[in-house]
């Protein structure tokens, strides 16, 4: 299990305890405005997130040396998961972010809660954001 920041191993242990989907899916919602949003008018061809079934965007950037990201997108569950990434990702150094794993979905019980495409989504999110973070690094 990966070390995760204590505010998204409190999220986990929020969501460990509850056990109807539905549930899962209003906290997700009130997270969403939790996230280091990206405006719409920064959204571009060059920051989608392709294969969301959503529209998706994700812009992510070095600030002293560590590793942040900003993510905009059109549905609430989608900036729900980016909110969650954002904990996990944030103030990381990009060689670690690089080689992060997103297991905290599984930890929190949400991956079963995701239709096969919201979660094929997250996962080209969460690709798009190591892929960054490895580009990031070569300049460390």
């Amino acid at each position: 299990m990966s070390e995760w920041p204590k505010p998204l191993q409190d999220i986990i242990e929020e969501f460990v305890d509850v056990f109807d989907p539905m549930e899962r899916y209003e906290m997700l919602f009130e997270l969403a405005s939790e996230v280091n949003e990206l405006p719409v008018d920064e959204w571009n061809e060059g920051n989608r997130i392709h294969g969301c079934q959503s529209e998706a965007h994700v812009e992510c950037s070095l600030q002293d040396g560590l590793f942040f990201m900003r993510g905009g997108a059109d549905a609430q569950i989608v900036q729900g998961l980016m909110a969650i990434t954002c904990l996990a990702v944030n103030g990381r150094a990009p060689k670690e972010v690089a080689n992060l794993e997103p297991t905290f979905i599984e930890q929190m019980n949400l991956k079963a809660s995701l239709t096969p495409s919201r979660s094929n989504g997250f996962l080209n999110m969460f690709k798009r954001i190591k892929d960054e973070a490895t580009l990031l690094s070569e300049g460390e």
